[in-house]
């Protein structure tokens, strides 16, 4: 296994052994890390900052502000409740989640851009599950806003999800395709 690209080098033989599949340790670490970072901010804004007080980083731009989200993504059905909403939302979230990793396992291991949007992907939807389960809603800090026009707030996991689905866009769409490539 070379070191460097996390890649197997077995080679297939004469003998009709298939070559051992690449490694696929950006798909697992990343993910990881993501979920490590995005758990350590949520418990730091838990343990510094009162629900609903906030913290000015940029004035007139962005603050930390610790806001509770009961629903999906964007605070969809945050005001809305229904019995089980909780366990609803986290198993819709669970068999998403499920899902997407079931498609990032299926893609060849050439296809290194989309394989890095749905490690974001899972890596974000895994940190926010992990709020939802344990505590029935997620934590949400980061609030961006110009004068009275403010954005939802999100958090790291948020963020990793949105440049993954991004990323999976540009990919889709063929962005980085060189024009040389024979048809």
């Amino acid at each position: 296994m070379s070191e460097a690209s996390g890649e197997s080098t077995t080679l297939s033989g004469d003998d009709g052994v298939p070559a051992a599949a690449p490694a696929r340790l950006m798909e697992i670490l990343l993910p990881i890390l993501i979920v490590v970072v995005d758990q350590a901010t949520k418990a730091m804004v838990r343990s510094s900052l009162p629900v609903h007080d906030s913290v000015t980083v940029i004035p007139g731009l962005m603050d930390i502000t610790h806001v509770l989200n009961s629903g999906a993504a964007f605070g969809f059905l945050n005001g809305v409740d229904f019995p089980f909403k909780t366990v609803v939302i986290a198993v819709v979230a669970t068999a998403a989640l499920i899902g997407v990793g079931m498609y990032a396992a299926s893609l060849a291991h050439h296809q290194l851009i989309a394989r890095l949007g749905l490690a974001l992907i899972i890596g974000g939807a895994a940190g926010n599950l992990i709020d939802r389960v344990l505590a029935g809603s997620v934590v949400d800090f980061v609030d961006v806003y110009w004068r009275t026009h403010h954005f939802w707030a999100f958090n790291v996991a948020d963020s990793a999800i949105s440049v993954g689905v991004a990323i999976m866009i540009l990919d889709m769409l063929g962005v980085g395709d060189h024009a040389s490539k024979t048809v």
